[in-house]
């Protein structure tokens, strides 16, 4: 049998383990295994011990970039979790907010799909007055006194 036939088998072969495995990993072995098929189509007189050659430089090569340049995106969902965009955002304290007890703030345009949050402070807070967002604690939002600067 060919040698061009031989690599192209294997190259379609690993290809079907990578579509059935998903992991990307058996990809670049196939994708190596079809460029050798390519190559000893072109120089069929190429003996078996560089085409094999051939075969692990492209593997692994080709594994090499991809893991270097491959970046995993989160698998988890961010979805109702801050992101710092509300840092900074000015409010109106609607129920007083101190050390021992929680209040709630209001905001004009919705805010992480909400326009009121819980709010908790270092300081006493009256209702009326507005607030700046600091930080994000949990489902509560940590709010300190507006400067008027």
């Amino acid at each position: 049998m060919d040698a061009m036939w031989v690599w192209g088998a294997i190259g379609l072969i690993l290809l079907a383990v990578e579509m059935a495995t998903g992991t990307f990993y058996v990809l670049w072995f196939g994708v190596a295994a079809l460029c050798v098929s390519a190559v000893t189509w072109l120089l069929p007189e190429l003996s078996s011990a560089i085409q094999i050659l051939l075969f692990a430089a492209l593997s692994l090569g080709a594994l090499a970039v991809w893991k270097k340049f491959y970046k995993k995106v989160e698998a988890h969902s961010r979805v109702g979790q801050s992101q710092g965009e509300e840092i900074g955002r000015i409010g109106t304290v609607i129920k007083t907010s101190s050390p021992s007890k929680n209040g709630v703030i209001r905001f004009t345009q919705g805010l992480m799909g909400s326009r009121e949050w819980a709010t908790v402070s270092n300081e006493t807070i009256e209702a009326g007055n507005h607030a700046t967002v600091i930080a994000v604690e949990g489902n509560a939002l940590r709010i300190q006194l507006k400067s008027d600067h």
